[in-house]
């Protein structure tokens, strides 16, 4: 079977050029390419952002981690979708965010090569009440325990979040009061309401999920009757 053959710069220019100048339509610029619309869609993302340096090798191309931890945050803060903070800051594909922000709402730290934890960017953490505390951690176990979205919706540190959820698994909401001054053998255990409380949680993410990808079907059920129709 023949290789593939790679599509020039030139040629990639060219056919987003006449795509935005509307001489072509996202389908015949997709058949001139020989590649899929959506990878038509990232090429004039990324033309849009770069120009044409946008098509020159990224090889070497190493991202700041403020940039990334910025990119994060906004993105995750609801300024704007994948594609508008791509084009922001200039970053090559929406791929490359989505890595990101996996590995922010992980481990919170870009400033590491490893993603351990902890870097010296990271927001500091602040004083909270204990009731602050239960509703950051539940909120975090609904959303899947996405540490990093949590600190940077409640204004405190990735770790913080991170700590008061595994007390919160291990004694419920026992784990969550101040302990500083107090012996771990004081402190109460986790009841079995607790535990139901958790497991209630859980349960409302995965019924989010599912209603999520039942809206999604139906959808693309109604997509694929109009376009039935049309034929």
């Amino acid at each position: 079977m023949p290789r593939k053959q790679k599509l020039g710069v030139e040629e990639k220019i060219k056919i987003i050029r006449d795509y935005l100048k509307g001489q072509i339509s996202i389908s015949e610029a997709a058949r001139r390419g020989k590649v899929s619309g959506e990878t038509v869609n990232q090429w004039i993302r990324n033309y849009e952002a770069d120009g044409v340096d946008a098509f020159l090798s990224r090889k070497n191309h190493v991202y700041r981690p403020e940039l990334k931890r910025q990119a994060v945050e906004d993105y995750l803060s609801g300024i704007g979708s994948l594609a508008d903070i791509c084009r922001k800051y200039h970053i090559g594909n929406r791929a490359q965010l989505r890595d990101w922000i996996k590995v922010y709402n992980a481990h919170g730290d870009f400033n590491s090569v490893k993603h351990s934890g902890g870097g010296s960017y990271m927001k500091q953490g602040r004083e909270t009440t204990q009731e602050e505390r239960i509703q950051i951690v539940k909120d975090c176990i609904a959303s899947g325990k996405n540490y990093g979205e949590m600190a940077l919706k409640y204004q405190v540190s990735y770790q913080q979040v991170r700590s008061w959820t595994l007390r919160f698994e291990q004694m419920g909401e026992a784990g969550l009061e101040d302990r500083r001054g107090r012996r771990k053998k004081d402190q109460t255990p986790r009841t079995e309401l607790e535990k139901a409380q958790i497991e209630i949680e859980q349960l409302k993410h995965k019924l989010y999920l599912a209603e999520m990808e039942n809206a999604l079907l139906k959808k693309l059920d109604e997509i694929e009757r109009r376009e039935a129709w049309k034929k």
